[in-house]
């Protein structure tokens, strides 16, 4: 018997589990969670796209907003220029189609590789309350193009931005056919206090990260 069978025949024993009431056991499980129980929650008034960009900003991200799908490449090619940043970068895939080339841009559509400085993603959805961005890893939404390179840049619909994290797992209850293998919630650059509890940025991962909200429709 391994360790893992061990543990678990233990808690099943304690519990009172056994062939005869699994099955009677399990529909009460899942009976449970079928209906989410909501606890407190916090009001986050107004509006949802000035909440997310302010307190994305106190989270040390940079914030810009376009009108249009089409002004992407080009606000993208800005940012890269202001801060001096390589033109070349990463994508998920379904960005390949953005004019790069149009924008002075060199942009793959594939996994990120620990020589990529600049990577580029969407998100599922953003939390107005936190400054958040969620993302939900897949072949077409590879996880390691927000984690690998030094900059990240994150396009964010408006329109997917909600109010508090409740309403982003409602939300990927409600859109996807299975939760994916990793979640990966974003507030701002990564971070560490513990050497002598001052704040380093980039220490697990980029050092800067740029948001550009979309306000039309995409």
């Amino acid at each position: 018997m391994s360790s893992r069978e061990d543990i678990l025949g233990r808690i099943r024993a304690r519990l009172g589990r056994n062939p005869d009431n699994a099955a009677s056991t399990r529909a009460a499980i899942d009976a449970y969670l079928a209906v989410p129980r909501q606890g407190p929650q916090p009001r986050v008034d107004g509006d949802l796209v000035a909440r997310f960009r302010e307190k994305s900003e106190v989270q040390s991200s940079t914030v810009e907003e376009v009108a249009a799908p089409a002004e992407l490449a080009p606000a993208i090619a800005r940012y890269l220029s202001l801060y001096e940043l390589p033109s070349q970068a990463v994508c998920w895939p379904e960005l390949s189609g953005l004019a790069w080339r149009e924008a002075g841009l060199d942009v793959e559509s594939r996994g990120a590789l620990g020589s990529d400085l600049v990577g580029i993603t969407g998100c599922f959805c953003a939390v107005a309350e936190t400054g958040t961005l969620m993302l939900c890893s897949g072949p077409e939404t590879p996880a390691a193009l927000s984690l690998l390179p030094e900059t990240h840049i994150a396009i964010v619909p408006a329109a997917r931005i909600v109010s508090r994290m409740e309403d982003a797992w409602r939300l990927a209850r409600a859109d996807l056919p299975e939760l994916p293998r990793a979640v990966n919630f974003i507030s701002g650059p990564s971070r560490t206090g513990d050497i002598e509890q001052t704040i380093v940025l980039g220490a697990h991962g980029p050092y800067r990260v740029h948001i550009i909200i979309v306000r039309g429709a995409w």
